[in-house]
Parts: C-alpha cells; sequence; structure tokens
C-alpha cells in the first residue's frame, strides 16, 4: 500500500494551476482591446491638442493663418503705428467696448492673436481690409481694427481671443 504525502504536488494540482493560467491570459487577452477601443483616435487627439507657433519668421506688419481645433487663427505681427492706432482708440465709442491692453499679452503689444471668425455669422475676415487696415469680413460687410475690435457692420462683439501663452520670445503655445 502506497500512502500520498500532501505536501507533494500532484497531476491534478498542476491541471488546475495550467487552466486557471490559461483562463487568466484569456480574459486578459479579451479585455485589452475592449478598453483599448474606448480611448479616442489619434486625430481626436490631435484636434484638440495645444499647437506652438514660431514668431521668428512673421515680419512686421504681415499677418498668418494657423488652424488649431479645425479654427482659423490669425497671429498678427503689428507695426509701431498699428499698435498706436490701436491704443488711440476711444473705447467708448466701440459697440463692444475694450481697450487694447485687454486684447494683447503685457509686453508684447505687437503680436495679436485672434481667432479668425466673424462674430456676426461665422465668415472668415480678410486681414488688412477695411478702414482700419485690420479684418474685413466680405459676407457682411463687419470691419474691424488691427486689435480685432468690431469698427462697423452687423457684428456684434470683438474677434475672440484663444488661450495662448508666451514660450519664449519668439514662439507661442495656443491652447
Amino acid at each position: 500500500m502506497t500512502t500520498m504525502s500532501s505536501a507533494e504536488p500532484t497531476r491534478r494540482d498542476f491541471l488546475y494551476i495550467a487552466t486557471a493560467s490559461v483562463a487568466g491570459i484569456g480574459a486578459a487577452a479579451t479585455l485589452v482591446p475592449l478598453i483599448t477601443q474606448m480611448n479616442p483616435d489619434a486625430s481626436t487627439i490631435a484636434a484638440g491638442a495645444p499647437i506652438e507657433v514660431d514668431l521668428a519668421p512673421i515680419a512686421d506688419g504681415q499677418v498668418i493663418k494657423v488652424f488649431w481645433r479645425g479654427k482659423p487663427i490669425y497671429v498678427n505681427h503689428r507695426t509701431k503705428k498699428q499698435i498706436e492706432e490701436a491704443q488711440n482708440v476711444d473705447v467708448a465709442k466701440l459697440p463692444d467696448p475694450q481697450p487694447d491692453s485687454a486684447r494683447v499679452k503685457s509686453g508684447h503689444d505687437q503680436w495679436q492673436v485672434l481667432i479668425a471668425i466673424c462674430t456676426h455669422l461665422g465668415c472668415i475676415p480678410i486681414a488688412h481690409q477695411g478702414a482700419y487696415d485690420g479684418y474685413f469680413c466680405p459676407c457682411h460687410g463687419s470691419v474691424y481694427d488691427t486689435s480685432g475690435r468690431i469698427r462697423q457692420g452687423p457684428a456684434p462683439l470683438n474677434l475672440a481671443l484663444p488661450p495662448y501663452e508666451f514660450l519664449s520670445d519668439t514662439k507661442i503655445r495656443i491652447g
């Protein structure tokens, strides 16, 4: 008669461990794709991601257009004359009163960053047009100055400002 000691593993113990291991691996292999498919795809992540804009190649008086979250953004390197004109406006006479200093970052008056969507019906204004050398919306005739403030036309509000910050004197991050 042979006696078995309970301290030694049996063939049945091995089968239990092997079966549990295969079941655990199978469960993980099933759950990983299910959880991964809930994450947003790369295009969605890129659409909401902040963008960095190099300001060094932008000449005085030049306006460039970049896109952030599918919206056109104007980055305007204003001349000294444009800055003086924007600062010397009687704010009380504007339809949407806002001083130029509230529309630029302190110490960076030469850089104007705007969301280039007309506040009337969502058209895209043209830069360096209109009576104030700012922005002109050809759809319905709204005229904005170089600070993006509404001066004439049906638009009720100034051009919106995106969230942005200066990373250095020659680089900004929008978003």
